[in-house]
């Protein structure tokens, strides 16, 4: 394997202020990669390399809603990352319903629409772009926050559903299965960011498409079963798009 797999490749990560959007850019810039920092937030986003260096990155200030905007910037990118979330822990207002929802589900969707219409104009060419979506480990299993799996078991039932159109030759599409890992999200996870984003970068250079980094043995063996599942009964039970 190359020593920078990503040289020449441009990649955008949402959700870039948080611990993992941090830790995947950092990582990304290691092995080559044009970094386009994808936040909501107000504060300039500053990284700086193992070596002391300021790492090189386009920060683009967006919110959820707004994803058509971002639509000149993604269509410079080969590779997206679909990482930002929104866990409301006991929180189960109406409000909490709606910005989990919204957060973790549709503006995921969306995202994924709007990239996979992109690669869809592409000229055929050796490398596909590529669409990244951490799910979360909540797909399957308890997460002690219930809005918070309802959510992102709507997002990955909506990319296992949409993945049977849009997954081709111009979109190759990788499911990010991540257990508990520090973050402003999830204060007492039991694994680094760090961590996490190395073991997401090997795995994809091993071209999975199903990524699992968690210390849960189970996930090893209910997550392949379930998408599996889903495949099957999505195919069986629903019609082929024009996507």
């Amino acid at each position: 394997m190359s020593a920078q797999p990503f040289a020449g490749r441009t990649v955008a990560v949402t959700g870039a202020s948080g611990s993992l959007g941090s830790a995947l850019l950092l990582e990304l810039h290691h092995q080559g990669a044009a970094l386009v920092a994808l936040t909501s937030s107000d504060q300039p986003l500053a990284l700086t390399s193992a070596e002391g260096q300021a790492v090189p990155l386009e920060q683009v200030r967006w919110r959820c809603g707004e994803e058509q905007a971002l639509r000149p910037v993604l269509e410079r990118c080969d590779v997206l990352v679909i990482n930002h979330g929104f866990n409301s822990h006991g929180n189960r207002s109406a409000e909490a319903v709606l910005r989990s929802l919204e957060v973790n589900a549709l503006s995921s969707w969306r995202l994924l629409e709007l990239f996979a219409a992109i690669a869809n104009t592409d000229p055929a060419k050796a490398k596909p772009r590529e669409l990244w979506m951490n799910t979360s480990e909540a797909e399957i299993q308890a997460a002690v926050s219930p809005l918070y799996e309802i959510s992102k078991r709507l997002q990955g039932q909506l990319l296992s559903l949409r993945s049977l159109d849009l997954a081709g030759s111009k979109l190759r599409i990788r499911r990010l299965v991540l257990g508990p890992f520090r973050s402003a999200l999830n204060p007492i996870g039991v694994m680094s960011a760090a961590f996490v984003a190395r073991e997401i970068l090997r795995q994809v250079h091993w071209n999975w498409g199903l990524v699992i980094v968690t210390p849960n043995p189970l996930t090893y063996l209910l997550m392949p079963v379930a998408s599996a599942s889903r495949w099957l009964y999505f195919r069986a039970t629903t019609q082929a798009t024009e996507a």
